[in-house]
Parts: structure tokens; sequence; C-alpha cells
């Protein structure tokens, strides 16, 4: 859910309008899944790690992998605390993240993400022509997207070896003394010439 607990009804209509607007746009290209208002329909990731962006492109194919997400923001929302919640996570998703914002909203937007360290691939503006948006690319980064964050290399278990302690050989017994008499008492043997 978004930082703003509650948007406007005005705002939210103009939202959800451009949501759907952005969902006919797409069709064509891509399967698209979208999220508007509080709905929680398609989700990027799995459990608790979950997002749901506005708009969710997915490639036609049967593996429906995910090729972009976009977030559409209005007047209200374009602002630091909506920035850090959403747009932070929204960029460390390993597909394009495309960001639409009021046309008057632009540069707070591009600073907005400058300024926190997020990846937008795109920022769109939109206005309204009639009963009708109107799109336009107004930046899109020359960058190479940010590595995703490494995982800690889990290290192997081996398993402990125990010492065992060495065995050491048992000390050649002394001759008995009775041994040792007998000894003394056999005469030694000449040698003979």
């Amino acid at each position: 859910m978004s930082p703003i607990l509650v948007r406007p009804v005005r705002e939210q209509l103009e939202h959800d309008r451009i949501i759907r607007q952005l969902q006919a746009k797409f069709r064509r290209k891509y399967e698209v899944g979208i999220n508007p208002g509080a709905e929680q329909a398609v989700p990027v990731g799995i459990g608790p790690a979950a997002i749901y962006p506005d708009v969710v492109l997915m490639a036609l194919d049967r593996g429906r992998k995910v090729q972009c997400v976009v977030e559409v923001e209005t007047g209200e929302s374009v602002n630091h605390l909506e920035a850090l919640a959403e747009w932070s996570h929204l960029s460390r998703v390993r597909v394009p993240f495309h960001l639409y914002v009021p046309a008057g909203m632009v540069d707070v937007a591009r600073r907005l993400s400058e300024d926190n360290n997020i990846y937008v691939s795109e920022i769109w503006s939109y206005h309204p022509v009639g009963d009708q948006m109107r799109f336009t690319m107004v930046y899109r980064n020359k960058e190479a997207p940010p590595p995703p964050p490494k995982k800690a290399p889990v290290k192997e278990q081996k398993p402990k070896v125990v010492a065992k302690p060495a065995v050491k050989p048992a000390p050649k017994k002394a001759p008995a003394p009775a041994a040792k008499k007998k000894a003394a008492k056999q005469p030694a043997k000449k040698k003979k010439k």
C-alpha cells in the first residue's frame, strides 16, 4: 500500500483511469496486469517480499516473464516518502522500472530519484487532452542498471573432524629381574679358534 493513506478522490479516479489507459496501450505487445486503487491482483515476487506496482508488463509466451514494471503517480504522490517506500523497491526488481508523473512534476521526480539513488529506466509525463491522457517520455536513463545485490556467500558446512588422541605404542617392558639374573648366570661362550 502506498504511504499516501488516502488520495483525494479526484486524484484516485485519475490515477486508476491512467492505469487502465496504459493497460489498453500495452495490450498488443504484452500481457498486462494492473493493480488499480487498493487492489493487489498482480504481484512481482513471492511471499512477504511481493510488491504490487500499478502496471506489470509480462511476455506473451507461456512463461509470462515480467518485462517491465510501471508506477503511476499523481501530483500528491510525487514526494520523498513515496520515493523511499515504493520507487526504491521497484527499482531493485531485475526489470526496467518506468515512472509516470504529471507534466508539472517531472523535475521533482528526477530530483527525488537521483537524491535517493533510485534507478528509474524511464520517466514519462502525462497531461489531459480532452478526455484522453497524452504520454510523453521525458527521461531515459542511459546508464546500465545497478547490479543486483549480492547474497552473502553460503559457506559449506564441513563435518567437523574430531581429532582422536594419538595412540602411543606401549613402552617395551623391561625384562623381569629374574630374567636378568638368568642371563647374568650363564657363562659367556668361548669362541673356538
